[in-house]
């Protein structure tokens, strides 16, 4: 099963009627944990080609509602890849410094090297959603003239600046790819129990969970307006059913493999000036190491003389007695 059938294309999509399991998908767990494992394998193997090819970038944005799995989803699938070449960022409240600059500003700093992988838990969409269905944006120390804009407005222009900067990047040689984890009210009320009922989660919880809890409907119909307005060809949208974590997980496994293949990423070729001189460095290091086997031999022989001068010894002494 590919993730194709979740990406959001252009014709709208009401997320809120989309599956939250792999029910409609008719899959077995144990052949989906199968090619989960094979997946994560093929990925580790064609990051190192992408890390050493350094022509593209790769931006993976992960979004849900709290307690959707965001964390266990980063930890378990990028956990076989090189951190070398993976750098995950938490997006939190904006402090003060961030809040004093236009709100892409701590997204920019963190976009990734070529031939890196960057993981976003949150992100720059936190302030399409969040800012949205909290009513923030009012607060913003700015201008009238920004302002005085109808909420409307205010967020069909951030959605246009947020599109425009996606293919910025596309342009500039990066991928962005987004996944919404979709869990239903229940498996959510369910994780936050969770949390609750586990010593090992406590920290994770928050009494005010519950009040983002109350407003399951209202952040899933501005997810659902969001979504619907920022997923393009070059930057698309995955609505991923969000219940089943073993399906989610395999289901990021098959997006990620798709992004990275379709960056074509290949080994660097040596130089010509440099594949002309590994004939003489190899004819160095060949001889190096057979003067290190001589030098072992050479070792081991002497410690068996010595062994067997020890052992004469001591066969004499007893003769004499």
């Amino acid at each position: 099963m590919k993730a194709d059938k979740y990406i959001i294309g252009s014709k709208k999509t009401d997320i809120r009627k989309l599956p939250t399991n792999s029910k409609d998908d008719g899959v077995d767990k144990e052949e989906i944990i199968r090619k989960y494992e094979e997946n994560k394998l093929e990925l580790a193997a064609l990051q190192d080609k992408f890390y050493a090819d350094a022509r593209e970038g790769l931006i993976v944005v992960i979004q849900a509602l709290d307690a959707s799995g965001k964390d266990s989803t980063i930890k378990n699938v990028f956990s076989g890849i090189n951190p070398q070449g993976v750098k995950v960022h938490y997006y939190k409240a904006p402090t003060s410094e961030e809040l004093a600059h236009d709100y892409l500003w701590r997204i920019h700093q963190n976009i990734p090297r070529r031939g890196e992988i960057a993981i976003f838990n949150r992100s720059h969409y936190e302030d399409l959603v969040t800012v949205q269905a909290e009513d923030i944006w009012k607060g913003y120390h700015m201008s009238d003239r920004v302002l005085d804009d109808t909420k409307k407005d205010f967020f069909e222009k951030r959605y246009e600046q947020v599109n425009n900067f996606e293919k910025y990047l596309y342009e500039n040689s990066y991928r962005v790819v987004k996944i919404f984890l979709h869990v239903s009210k229940e498996e959510q009320t369910g994780q936050l129990l969770e949390r609750i009922e586990l010593p090992e989660k406590n920290w994770k919880f928050r009494a005010d969970d519950l009040k983002v809890r109350d407003k399951y409907d209202a952040y899933l119909k501005c997810f659902n307006d969001v979504i619907n307005k920022t997923s393009t060809k070059e930057s698309p949208w995955y609505v991923l059913p969000g219940d089943q974590r073993w399906y989610t997980r395999y289901l990021v496994t098959e997006i990620l493999l798709d992004a990275l293949k379709a960056c074509k990423p290949e080994y660097p070729e040596l130089p010509a000036e440099e594949k002309a001189k590994l004939d003489d460095c190899r004819k160095i290091l060949t001889e190096a190491m057979a003067e290190y086997e001589d030098g072992k031999t050479d070792k081991k022989s002497e410690k068996e003389d010595k062994k067997s001068a020890k052992s004469e010894k001591k066969t004499k002494k007893k003769s004499k007695k």
